[in-house]
């Protein structure tokens, strides 16, 4: 690995939740192998630099002592699971975990992992996520924390926490972004067959949450082609052309299988793309718009407003000062 690799450590522990580790591991490695400019070199640390059993019963090998992890680091990532009540008791831990971040250009957390940041008194005066049945006892034992339980992740600074463990994958991809563009993000998301980058701000409960994937082929391959086509046409007449039907049986298979119209569910895509446009980039709105697939600013803060009923601008100086802050 060249030198200039970006450097990533993750932090496991006895009943971590293997796929808290995985999400960042795999993304991270999907990005490199699909040639990012920096690519990641990425290890796994423990305390004690031993096996450690995971939450489901299945055996990592960590790469490091984490005593022996020297910076500086690109990113250092926190795993939840069923351990992170005893993890966030131990003071050595704890204190490894302070130093990493110091050294680390951003810290994160996936899921519960968000209780040793917390125990770390690296979110005190922040607001910060975690998964949504954890965030009640979160907010409960750190009164210094905002806990807000509804976003899939949170930026606050270069501090980073994310909901229930698959929101570690957007989190990630979140960061590919952030580092390469969205060109190799969406790359590594369709490698990894995951067919839609969540935006942070969306909810741990939304329309891509409520239920599985659309088991109707079709749909499912209409809803990938939005997902890669936001700023082309994407009008009945043309999905209806993509997928070989009539208008009548797309409008048909839409209702069946998601509940909404076809133009419903464009309108509904685009809007939650620009809401991560607007809280990860500095582009204009006229870009963001055009990147999105609304022929005007208008159009973009009139679906805006209907989805999140608040203005794009608005939307943006909101989550901006919180990432500054």
């Amino acid at each position: 690995m060249p030198s200039t690799a970006r450097q990533v450590v993750i932090l496991g522990y006895p009943d971590a939740e293997l796929l808290d580790i995985a999400c960042v591991s795999d993304v991270f490695d999907a990005a490199t192998r699909l040639g990012a400019a920096r690519p990641y070199e990425v290890r796994l640390a423990t305390v004690d630099g031993l096996p450690f059993a995971c939450q489901s019963g299945l055996t990592l090998a960590p790469h490091v002592r984490i005593d022996q992890v020297r910076g500086p680091l690109d990113t250092f990532v926190v795993a939840g699971g069923l351990g992170h009540h005893a993890a966030a008791k131990d003071e050595r831990l704890l204190a490894h975990v302070r130093r990493l971040s110091q050294l680390s250009k951003r810290t994160a957390s996936v899921c519960t992992g968000a209780t040793v940041l917390a125990a770390a008194g690296l979110l005190s005066g922040r607001r910060a996520t975690t998964h949504w049945a954890h965030a009640a006892r979160l907010a409960e034992q750190y009164p210094s924390v905002t806990v807000d339980p509804v976003p899939l992740f949170v930026r606050h600074g270069d501090v980073y926490t994310s909901a229930g463990v698959t929101s570690g994958l957007d989190l990630t991809l979140a960061f590919i972004e952030e580092d390469h563009g969205p060109t190799l993000a969406r790359e590594a998301a369709r490698s990894l067959v995951t067919y839609l980058q969540r935006p942070g701000n969306q909810a741990q409960v939304s329309m891509f949450l409520a239920g599985p994937p659309p088991e109707h082929r079709q749909v499912r391959d209409l809803t990938a082609y939005v997902a890669e086509h936001l700023a082309d046409d994407l009008g009945a007449h043309t999905l209806a052309k993509q997928a070989g039907i009539s208008t009548r049986q797309l409008t048909r298979l839409f209702d069946a299988h998601l509940g909404t119209t076809p133009g419903k569910y464009v309108r509904t895509v685009r809007a939650e793309h620009a809401a991560r446009l607007l809280s990860g980039t500095d582009l204009p709105l006229t870009a963001i718009a055009r990147r999105c697939g609304f022929g005007s600013t208008e159009t973009l803060r009139q679906a805006f407003l209907d989805h999140f009923d608040t203005p794009p601008s608005a939307y943006r100086r909101v989550h901006l000062r919180s990432a500054h802050a």
